[in-house]
């Protein structure tokens, strides 16, 4: 007789009567027909087969250390969020910036600068080759302008210190042919306008650069061109991005007086330095001075190109921490910066910090993400505000997604796969993942494994009016942390199989239609969502179930059990004993299961009914299933069982079609499956607060791994195995 035992449960399935292996769907929805897209190769080691042995963990003994390690990561990670918003070493000095404030004539009337540390920094931070910018990552147009604004700073108050000047200029001159070969989606903000102005200046003090250089008239073209396109009303109306770039616009007809009105709360002009540094040598406002005073003081000279960025730095914090698979390791840190964030979000949206009262796409998606995912009530009308013009008569959140996957499509093939705000390590990775595999089908440690080789740490350079670094957002020791985590994710995951592979080996379920293959990728599905280091209980579980389930069904197709009524079925329900606490809810779950399956005979799709037996098992094992909260809920618990019977029934249903090649209908069942998935998603993120978020989570995961493997192709599940589970995390 075939027995197992799991969180303190007794099974014994299958007695007497061999069954002959029967090929059937079932519960790996996986289509045996090829698609573009989702047949993804992988480079990664096969995985071992379990009849060739054990897997090997003791090449986890040079990470014996690693506990240690981690729980100093974390204390870490955990003391910089708490400077969110607030730490001068947060992001990196702007040359640009700098030399723009640097150029501001003492407010007193003498023929000094207001900020004599300004100077002192540039002084200070002129590279070996002669240039200012960012030292680790040459772009030469980040160089030519910042260089260039350097020089104008240092001329104007005649300094000669080294031959800063000299140098300088010898570096404009041989570099300046180079900015036509740069890339042009990574042109700095305003570039176009601000350069032609700083060499209005240098022009204005004899410096010996090659003003009529051919690449310089394209420039100039540029700027014409578009300040041509600027209405001047326009930007003397409102607060707009326009205004981040205005020192670059001094020579047009600009009416101080009433672009003083449109000011940020915290006195500058859209948060940047060099703007402002404008503003105030053109009207001495105060408000302007004491936000420049307050920033070279906190930065001791070296300004950065914009302050502040506590929303954007919140966010993208946030959103790295998940990302990376490490945000379950801070979620009081997670919880203060999103309830700050849901504190400042309106109804057009969020700004990059909380003094701009310009919203943009940029922290308004991430915002909207992010508080959705979490709970938070936001509505996607707040996106209405960005459309130029309405393509569609249904939501705007429907007409994004076809917007941004059209794009995406059109730039990976034309293989311009750049980011205007920033310069990552594999943008095109992230991208191909995230058009392979929608938030449906993409499973948490799967896309930690992707994101771990994606990631950059500080190599990443963010791009605004010249390169700068978000220190707290792009950061190595998130990395070591989150490579750390993951490489005990995978030691647990080998002991784990190796357990749950003599289970199945000793037992014989080879016998009944099953192969250890199908018994791993079963252990894979439940651990890629249920990952947590105390939670193996839940994943062995689900992993059990899902093939004792799978078992039991290609026995009763071969005995033809569903035609033998009542008496079978008795039998096969004392077939399963339990001899624990959670006996009862235990035995209720698999006999609503088996009766379902006898309802639908052997025809029927049974698929809805082992996602609800997979739901429960789970939530019996951890114990939550039972909870007095949960029993206050039964209209809400029920709508969530509905959802998910239906969702995967629907699954099942499409891959079969998919696979005897009638398309006919499938179109129709992906529009069912989409609608449902975002109510299912709705309810568990928003509408669904009288169950326990962990409940709610189980439902997702389930449905989530339906989704999944209706999706992928077998080489795709079985790259992702390989690369998630036995390929080693260095």
């Amino acid at each position: 007789m075939l027995t197992f035992t799991a969180a303190g449960w007794h099974v014994p399935v299958l007695d007497r009567t061999t069954a002959k292996p029967w090929r059937r769907l079932s519960l790996h929805l996986r289509s045996q027909r090829r698609r573009s897209g989702l047949v993804i190769s992988s480079k990664s080691p096969s995985y071992p087969e379990a009849e060739e042995g054990e897997w090997k963990v003791d090449e986890y003994k040079r990470h014996t250390d690693e506990p240690s390690k981690k729980q100093e990561m974390i204390n870490a990670i955990r003391t910089a969020l708490g400077s969110l918003g607030d730490d001068e070493t947060a992001t990196t000095a702007s040359a640009y910036d700098t030399a723009l404030v640097a150029l501001v004539k003492n407010l007193d009337g003498d023929e000094k600068p207001q900020f004599p540390s300004c100077i002192d920094w540039i002084v200070q931070n002129q590279l070996p080759d002669g240039s200012w910018g960012d030292p680790a990552f040459f772009m030469v147009q980040d160089r030519m302008i910042s260089t260039l604004a350097c020089v104008v700073a240092v001329k104007s108050w005649n300094i000669d210190c080294d031959d800063l000047c000299d140098r300088g200029v010898l570096f404009i001159q041989e570099n300046m042919s180079k900015l036509v070969e740069e890339e042009q989606d990574w042109m700095p903000c305003g570039f176009e306008i601000n350069l032609p102005a700083i060499l209005e200046k240098a022009k204005d003090l004899d410096l010996d650069i090659p003003y009529n250089h051919p690449v310089l008239e394209e420039i100039y073209a540029k700027r014409n061109l578009k300040l041509s396109k600027i209405p001047l009303d326009v930007l003397h109306a409102s607060p707009t991005t326009l205004l981040y770039s205005v020192e670059g616009m001094v020579d047009l007809q600009l009416d101080w007086e009433r672009l003083l009105k449109l000011r940020c709360l915290d006195g500058s002009f859209h948060s940047s330095p060099a703007a402002t540094a404008a503003a105030l040598s053109y009207t001495g406002d105060k408000e302007c001075l004491a936000f420049l005073d307050r920033l070279v003081k906190k930065f001791r000279g070296g300004v950065p190109c914009m302050y502040s960025l506590d929303i954007f730095e919140q966010l993208w914090v946030v959103d790295r921490l998940m990302r990376l698979g490490i945000s379950r390791h801070f979620t009081s840190e997670i919880e203060q910066c999103l309830d700050c964030i849901y504190r400042r979000w309106t109804r057009k949206g969020l700004a990059h910090n909380v003094h701009c009262p310009t919203p943009d796409i940029d922290d308004t998606a991430m915002g909207f993400r992010l508080l959705r995912q979490h709970g938070y009530d936001v509505t996607p009308c707040v996106f209405n505000h960005f459309e130029d013009k309405k393509d569609g008569d249904d939501d705007v959140l429907a007409r994004a997604g076809r917007y941004c996957r059209a794009f995406l499509h059109e730039r990976q093939a034309s293989n311009k796969l750049y980011d205007k705000w920033i310069i990552t390590k594999d943008l095109p990775g992230e991208v191909e993942y995230a058009l392979n595999f929608p938030w449906e089908a993409s499973l948490p440690r799967i896309e930690t494994r992707m994101y771990l080789d994606q990631y950059g740490g500080n190599t990443d350079v963010w791009i605004a009016n010249v390169l700068y670094r978000m220190n707290l957002v792009s950061n190595d020791l998130y990395l070591e942390m989150a490579k750390a985590d993951f490489r005990e994710y995978q030691r647990l995951f080998r002991l784990e199989w190796n357990g749950l592979r003599k289970w199945y080996l000793r037992n014989h379920l080879q016998k009944y239609g099953g192969t250890p293959k199908s018994a791993l990728t079963a252990y894979f599905l439940a651990s890629a969502n249920i990952f947590e280091s105390g939670r193996a209980a839940e994943r062995l579980a689900w992993a059990r179930t899902w093939v004792l389930a799978e078992a039991v069904t290609s026995h009763f197709r071969h005995t033809g059990g569903t035609k033998d009524s009542t008496k079978n079925l008795e039998e096969l329900i004392d077939i399963v004993s339990f001899d624990d606490d959670s006996s009862g809810s235990l035995r209720d779950a698999w006999k609503q299961w088996l009766m379902a399956w006898t309802a639908k005979e052997s025809h029927g799709s049974i698929e809805g009914d082992t996602a609800l037996l997979l739901v429960r098992t789970v939530e019996i094992t951890s114990g939550r299933h039972v909870s007095a909260e949960q029993k206050l809920n039964l209209w809400e618990y029920s709508q969530l069982e509905q959802l998910t019977s239906s969702i995967c029934r629907k699954l099942a249903t499409r891959v079969l079609a998919q696979n005897g090649e009638n398309m006919e209908n499938t179109e129709d069942l992906d529009q069912q499956v989409d609608i449902e998935m975002q109510e299912l998603s709705w309810r568990i993120h928003q509408g669904c607060h009288g169950i326990n978020i962990d409940t709610r989570q189980t439902f997702l995961h389930v449905v989530k791994s339906f989704y999944y493997s209706a999706h992928c192709s077998a080489e795709t599940v079985d790259s992702h195995i390989a690369k998630v589970v036995f390929q080693d995390v260095i």
